[in-house]
């Protein structure tokens, strides 16, 4: 493990670096990639480290950023609680995950604002696992007509005030925030939340095409689980699907675990968005990591089966017992992208998107050591979160 006085020298791993993969390895010192060496010097550096980690033959990767993930292993955001916290950040870094924003759920102002207090006091301390790098608020001003998982009963059209005044009081914690475009007062909030660094995410959504290219022109540049609680695609009115298939200012997230989207509607996605506008996230609730059985989300009892989470009442999808590891192997499996275009959409696009490629997100000399060994098969080994080794199989 590398400390901040010390080095680690990961090596005889197949290294995924942004356009190409590299076999040989990776030299940390503290907390910052300070080399990618080629197999050819891997001795030269296994005699500088203070530590050496033999990969056999695995895969070194960026460690996973996931922008949209609610909770895991019996955690969950809305919880409002360290202990929630630790365990969801534990759970996913033990998948790979380095980095994640804590998503809450459509709830009353004061459980919001609970979840805002909780990730800023978290934050303070040593985050011991994956980093909770912000909050991004998933409602509450969002469609009636699409709220999917989210409770009913607290939708609200946009409130810009409160919006600033979470900003005022907790600045720069809030990274994105999804909302119905078409609501009351949208335009107004997306406009405000682009020029004040909160990623303005189109979900939930009942909006026609011209309406998702008006967000976008005022500022909006994501969509929340493409395909999922939106408007569809028809051939006279594209919905807000046809303007995030087609709008290269809009990036797309995606759940790609074969329950929420059929691979082919994948595929679709894949053609007509630029590779560097693709997101993959989990939509993980607390559930995650568990057996099957009853569990919570946003208050709603959710029934999980075979891993597929549903609502109790009504059936519809709940988020996901995902992993980003589970994510990047299916896509392995059904989009036939590489392990190098995979990572980018595990990492870097989020990265860049989030504003801090410059430190995280890629394999490159003088960016933090957030990183994911893996086997042959892709099975996590181990994770390192700017260098400090958080989890081991």
């Amino acid at each position: 493990m590398a400390t901040k006085q010390g080095s680690c020298f990961i090596y005889n791993v197949n290294v995924v670096l942004e356009q190409e993969v590299l076999k040989g390895g990776v030299w940390i010192v503290g907390n910052t990639i300070q080399a990618v060496v080629p197999a050819s010097d891997e001795k030269h550096w296994m005699e500088k480290a203070d530590v050496v980690q033999n990969g056999n033959g695995g895969w070194l990767l960026p460690g996973f950023i996931d922008m949209h993930v609610h909770g895991g292993f019996g955690g969950d955001f809305m919880n409002a609680d360290s202990d929630s916290y630790d365990r969801i950040t534990k759970f996913h870094a033990s998948s790979g995950t380095t980095a994640m924003l804590a998503t809450s759920m459509t709830a009353p102002k004061e459980s919001i604002e609970a979840v805002l207090a909780a990730t800023a006091a978290y934050r303070e301390g040593d985050m011991p696992y994956a980093a909770l790098i912000g909050v991004h608020l998933e409602g509450p001003f969002i469609s009636a007509k699409w709220p999917g998982a989210q409770n009913p009963a607290h939708i609200r059209e946009p409130q810009l005030e409160w919006i600033k005044a979470w900003q005022e009081q907790y600045p720069g914690l809030i990274r994105q925030l999804t909302l119905a475009p078409e609501t009351s007062g949208a335009t107004d909030a997306i406009s405000w939340m682009s020029e004040n660094g909160i990623i303005a995410t189109a979900g939930h959504t009942d909006a026609v095409y011209s309406e998702i290219i008006a967000a976008a022109d005022a500022g909006l540049s994501q969509a929340v689980h493409t395909y999922n609680a939106m408007r569809g695609l028809h051939h006279r009115e594209p919905g807000t699907l046809g303007a995030v298939l087609t709008d290269d200012r809009i990036h797309a997230e995606i759940i790609a675990d074969g329950h929420h989207v059929h691979p082919a509607a994948i595929r679709l996605l894949l053609a007509a968005k630029p590779a560097d506008k693709v997101i993959l996230i989990t939509d993980a609730i607390e559930a995650a990591g568990m057996a099957d059985g009853d569990y919570e989300l946003g208050g709603q009892a959710v029934c999980v089966k075979d891993g597929v989470a549903r609502l109790r009442e009504g059936n519809a999808l709940a988020g996901s017992s995902l992993t980003m590891i589970g994510a990047f192997r299916f896509m392995l499996e059904h989009s036939g992208l590489s392990a190098v275009e995979i990572s980018r959409m595990a990492s870097g696009n989020a990265a860049k998107q989030l504003g801090i490629y410059e430190r995280t997100g890629s394999i490159a000399e003088g960016k933090q050591a957030d990183l994911v060994l893996t086997d042959a098969a892709f099975s996590v080994l181990r994770t390192w979160v700017q260098g400090r080794s958080v989890f081991e199989a």
